[in-house]
């Protein structure tokens, strides 16, 4: 199989990450967290030659989907999230986008179950649902190259506030230690801001943790 390409953009006010999967040799991809901007995401991959079959939200807060309707709107690819996040993907006071001056809310087509896989462009993503940031955040699982897109789950050496609506910092840690610490050490880790990271590191240098 192909081998698997991963890109980052960061977006938007709060420095947020989107990144976009493709396999080498293919023009298919998915987009995780389209953070703003959808115009620009769906532009700047076209002229790379990528096409967006499939968009994935890690949670529903306002800076990781500013840009999502107009991104399925260009590209015509459906967007999927965790079923818990309901709550904030469609209501902008729960996903802070009113308090933030851009009051946004966005419709899934798709709402998965933790747990549930979804193969899109040839990629198979697994929902790890990862509550605490929010209620229904999540993680998605690359198995087969040992990937985790961990939104504000998991950060470098930190994790995800808990002081917006449906936030829990005793439900985030838990997720973590509980959902992403039983991965192997060496699955690398992308998160919604900064840098990426490794499980194993992690658990030995988070203080949080």
């Amino acid at each position: 199989m192909a081998k698997l390409k991963i890109g980052r953009m960061v977006l938007g006010i709060c420095q947020t990450n989107c990144y976009f999967l493709y396999r080498e040799g293919s023009s298919d991809a998915i987009v995780i967290d389209p953070a703003d901007s959808g115009d620009y995401i769906y532009e700047t991959l076209n002229e790379n030659g990528l096409v967006v079959k499939g968009i994935l939200l890690t949670h529903g807060h306002f800076d990781h989907i500013w840009g999502s309707e107009d991104l399925r709107r260009l590209s015509g690819a459906k967007i999927y999230a965790s079923k818990e996040e309901k709550v904030l993907c469609e209501d902008a006071e729960n996903n802070v986008s009113r308090q933030a001056g851009r009051a946004y809310t966005v419709v899934p087509d798709v709402y998965l179950e933790d747990g549930e896989e979804v193969t899109i462009a040839g990629i198979t993503c697994k929902l790890i649902a990862t509550p605490g940031h929010t209620i229904g955040s999540c993680c998605f699982y690359i198995e087969e190259e040992g990937i985790l897109i961990s939104g504000d789950t998991l950060f470098q050496e930190s994790v995800g506030r808990t002081d917006f609506p449906t936030g829990s910092m005793s439900a985030l840690t838990r997720a973590i230690k509980e959902k992403l610490f039983v991965l192997p050490d060496g699955v690398k880790v992308y998160p919604g801001h900064g840098d990426a990271t490794e499980i194993g590191w992690e658990k030995q240098h988070n203080p949080f943790l």
